[in-house]
């Protein structure tokens, strides 16, 4: 057995829902088999979650993830804002923040945004 960058994708699948906490911070985690969604309460929760993952750790898991045909994409308020592993497109943006090979999703992470923005309002009223 090698550990050839040219082998073929080992696929996996997940079938589990669970909840993680980081540093006292909450967030589930679905899956619909070969996508992970992480959902993160806000988007400052999402900042903070992926802050705390060193550019080689992101590298790495996105290897991981990739090579076994997953996807994980951070969500907040049912939005997308980020994406790695399989089907990942980081851009622009993504260099220029240093957090390549993460695909950041600008205008999911708008939308989130204005949905926190609105959920806060009404939970004033």
């Amino acid at each position: 057995m090698s550990d050839s960058v040219d082998s073929p994708p080992a696929p996996l699948s997940v079938a589990t829902d669970l909840t993680l906490s980081v540093d006292g911070a909450q967030a589930t985690v679905q899956s619909t088999g070969e996508r992970l969604f992480v959902e993160v309460p806000s988007v400052v929760s999402a900042v903070e979650l992926l802050e705390g993952l060193p550019a080689t750790e992101l590298r790495r898991l996105h290897e991981v993830l990739t090579t076994t045909g997953l996807a994980l994409e951070v969500r907040v308020h049912q939005r997308t804002v980020a994406v790695l592993g399989t089907g990942a497109r980081p851009g622009t943006l993504s260099r220029q923040l240093g957090v390549f090979p993460l695909e950041l999703r600008f205008w999911g992470s708008v939308s989130a945004l204005g949905a926190g923005v609105t959920h806060t309002v009404e939970r004033l009223r």
